[in-house]
């Protein structure tokens, strides 16, 4: 065990944080750390960071147990020198020893005693087990992976931006390879590319890995368990976010039974010391119950969480059918080509994610859409087209003197107190923070406002600019479900592949300076890039094999049927393999149907409040769920796993 946290409990003045909570953190967890906004999420990391004393219980730790922590704090740090510098400072131990080495080879050149060989063979030893020699290399590698190209590892740490620095921090607190690695939304630093490559590392990661995100795709892929800070306690799951969630609603069905079950029994009890408490020979059975009623231990109703307010849309009128047109646009910065001679169209009901690397100009073309970046080309608006556009940059737009409820009063969308009050609380601002000035807020807060003020601008057409950066996934999801009922059109960008998932029916991606466009969700894109890969894998490593068919079977000067009878005879096999597999593939269909119809069956049993009363139906109910939940996880796999053998056989059949 690397951290026992026991019975703790942390207190900020008179408010309780935490209460009686336990965690014990082992090699090898992958733990989301989940919560509300406010809940204490960051402060835990805190406590085990040892920043934070706790007012009781205890947190143990390991002897030599080094802990790594990333979060904003992080940005106190300045240097003028490189990148590649600030994140080679992982290696102390090893840069230390470089420096002891150059100068014992400097005595040496005057001085070569046998005690000052004996140092530097040591030195070089020490060196060499510390991997010194590569420590240069594996700093590049994590930079390069994290976004940053070869010709950026010389620049200054000063010259980068706050995001930026923070993907060289990210950086250098991987290479320390910690034993417990802390990371407090890292995601919001980088780009879907970064976001991958992360992934990728931190699969073969060897300590144990805490992450705060409201991403839950990088929890989904990541974690094997969640920790959720809920009513000043932890509460523990095993599994993926998806896991959670499922897990939850079920804790939550059981609980809230437990407690109906046990309010009907206290009335009964109520009513029994009611009736009987006056009567001689019932009134010392009825005080012996009420005795037991107080000693009873509540079962809490659940809490329901914060309240599902909606947020809708308003749209002023209704645009014509194309909302704007790009003709043959370019955009450069100096020799940095962005947008070379592309085109694009976006038409009415299109809901556009744009995506890809930082620096590829996703920012730039939207501001070119919106009509606010200078270019070479033809932008053409459409017609009774309304456009409000949310980006960082746009914070300059709000006032710092008025308190956040008046700006959007002021904003004149006709909305009443109230209905504007319910907006700014699904932004995370309640009660008294709607008076507070726009000039004291964070940059994280005035963001939220802006946003608030994007929805209820009636504009039909938006452009979003990373809007989910400063949300918690309880608001990303009321997001999500406004957007999909906008009957508007919007371009947005971001970095959160479940928003993206959930809200666009278009892709575009930049591409050597041109717009490539796909139809359909982010979803079906990724499988498409998937099958693409997989074709272009298959096709050289075809090709290859019948070069070295030809170079093992030179044959002789032949005529034509002679020389055709090989293709021909590859075709056949893979024929017969492709029917093979697409067999197969039918069947594992025809399980996943049945099992999911079994599945089906299962919930609505689960769902049956009769199920609950009788605890052995229950029991024997949920183990069939988890356990049909397991047939279809592998089942799924299989299909995947067919689905691409299938594409990768059919594409050999066309090189073929």
């Amino acid at each position: 065990m690397l951290i026992a946290l026991q019975d703790i409990t942390f207190e900020f003045g008179s408010r309780v944080i935490l209460e009686n909570s336990s965690w014990h953190i082992e090699p090898g967890d992958r733990v989301g750390l989940i919560g509300l906004n406010g809940t204490g999420k960051s402060t835990l990391l805190r406590i085990i960071n040892g920043e934070y004393s706790v007012s009781k219980g205890s947190v143990n730790k390991s002897k030599n147990l080094t802990i790594g922590f990333f979060n904003q704090d992080l940005l106190s740090f300045e240097t003028d020198e490189s990148i590649l510098t600030v994140g080679m400072m992982a290696f102390g131990k090893a840069l230390e020893l470089e420096k002891e080495i150059d100068r014992l080879t400097k005595e040496l050149e005057h001085d070569q005693t046998e005690e000052l060989l004996h140092q530097f063979s040591d030195a070089l030893h020490e060196f060499e087990a510390l991997d010194g020699y590569n420590m240069k290399h594996k700093t590049a590698q994590v930079l390069e992976g994290l976004g940053f190209t070869t010709p950026d590892l010389d620049r200054p740490y000063s010259e980068f931006s706050g995001g930026w620095r923070m993907r060289v921090l990210l950086a250098r607190l991987i290479l320390q390879q910690p034993d417990v690695l802390m990371l407090d939304e890292p995601t919001n630093h980088l780009d879907l590319p970064s976001i991958e490559w992360l992934e990728r590392y931190l699969v073969g990661y060897n300590g144990a890995v805490i992450i705060v995100s409201h991403d839950r795709y990088f929890l989904d892929r990541m974690v094997n368990g969640i920790v959720e800070v809920y009513q000043q306690q932890l509460h523990h799951y095993s599994g993926s976010y998806a896991d959670y969630e499922v897990e939850k609603e079920l804790r939550r069905e059981m609980q809230q039974r437990a407690y109906e079950n046990q309010q009907d029994y206290i009335r009964q009890q109520e009513r029994f010391i009611e009736r009987f408490k006056a009567k001689a020979s019932k009134a010392a059975q009825a005080q012996s119950i009420a005795k037991r009623l107080d000693k009873l231990e509540r079962v809490e109703q659940v809490d329901n969480g914060p309240s599902k307010i909606k947020i809708n849309f308003s749209i002023d009128k209704t645009p014509g059918k194309i909302l704007c047109t790009l003709n043959n646009i370019s955009k450069a910065y100096g020799a940095n080509e962005i947008l070379k001679n592309t085109s694009a169209e976006i038409n009415r009901g299109d809901k556009i994610a744009l995506i890809g690397a930082n620096g590829k100009g996703k920012s730039t073309l939207l501001r070119i859409i919106f009509g606010m970046e200078p270019m070479e080309g033809e932008r053409v608006p459409g017609h009774n087209v309304v456009t409000s556009f949310y980006a960082q940059h746009q914070l300059e737009s709000l006032d710092l003197n008025s308190e956040i409820l008046d700006e959007l009063k002021n904003f004149g969308s006709g909305r009443t107190e109230l209905e504007l009050r319910q907006l700014l609380g699904c932004f995370l601002f309640t009660g008294d923070d709607v008076f507070k000035k726009i000039r004291i807020l964070s940059g994280g807060e005035k963001a939220r406002v802006a946003l608030a003020k994007t929805i209820i601008s009636q504009a039909n057409f938006l452009m979003l600019d990373e809007p989910t950066n400063h949300l918690d996934m309880n608001s990303v999801q009321m997001l999500i479900d406004a957007l999909d009922k906008y009957e508007g059109s919007f371009v947005l960008v971001s970095h959160d592949r479940y928003f993206v998932s959930q809200t666009a029916n278009k892709i575009w991606e930049i591409v050597d300076g041109e717009i490539k466009e796909f139809k359909g969700t982010y979803t079906e894109y990724e499988e498409w890039k998937k099958r693409m890969a997989a074709q272009q894998t298959a096709i050289p490593a075809k090709a290859a094999a019948t070069t070295d068919h030809k170079k093992e079977n030179k044959p002789a000067p032949a005529s034509n049927n002679n020389a055709a009878a090989p293709k021909g005879a590859i075709n056949k096999e893979v024929q017969r393999e492709l029917q093979k597999q697409q067999k197969q593939f039918s069947q594992v269909e025809g399980q996943l149907a049945s099992l999911k119809e079994r599945k089906a069956r299962l919930e609505a049993s689960l769902g049956d409040p009769a199920t609950y009363n009788d605890r052995t139906k229950f029991a024997q109910v949920e183990s069939e769920y988890q356990e049909v939940q397991k047939f279809i996880d592998r089942a799924n796999e299989q299909y995947e796993q067919l689905f691409e053998k299938i594409m990768q056989l059919e594409a050999t059949l066309v090189t073929n």
